[in-house]
């Protein structure tokens, strides 16, 4: 089990590198100048390979999560909350995939000023996630 909780660690990492680096493009992508076609361009490949990496890094992390809670057998409040909150991850995940989309099509009305604010979601829910592991308040 000490492996599925070493291999889960380096997931979650791997996956949360992603949710904060991605919004950080799309900050980059709002800021372009519209007839930077080719700046453009590029954070759109950049952005797309980062989330077709990212994508199964996340899956991965929810199966080995599983893996570990099915053979330890955790319960308790703490877990329901991180459940909780990994299923908003999930949804902020594809938030993001919907972002790049409307990107993509040209359809991107938030500015670089939300993608900021953004961007710092998953590094709130991954602090709170880290207490709740650690601490097990309740």
């Amino acid at each position: 089990m000490l492996v599925v909780k070493a291999l889960h660690l380096w997931m979650v990492i791997s996956w949360f590198a992603g949710l904060f680096y991605l919004p950080r493009i799309f900050v980059n992508l709002a800021m372009a100048p519209a007839d930077s076609a080719a700046e453009r361009e590029r954070l759109l490949l950049m952005a797309g390979k980062l989330y077709k990496f990212m994508t199964p890094l996340g899956i991965l992390s929810v199966v080995s999560g599983l893996w570990l809670w099915l053979g330890y057998g955790f319960a308790g409040g703490w877990l329901h909350a991180k459940l909780v909150l990994v299923a908003a991850l999930l949804v902020y995940h594809g938030h993001c995939g919907r972002l790049l989309a409307d990107f993509r099509a040209g359809r991107n009305r938030r500015s670089h000023v939300w993608f900021r604010f953004y961007n710092e979601l998953p590094v709130v829910v991954l602090l709170v996630v880290l207490f709740l592991v650690v601490l097990k308040p309740f």
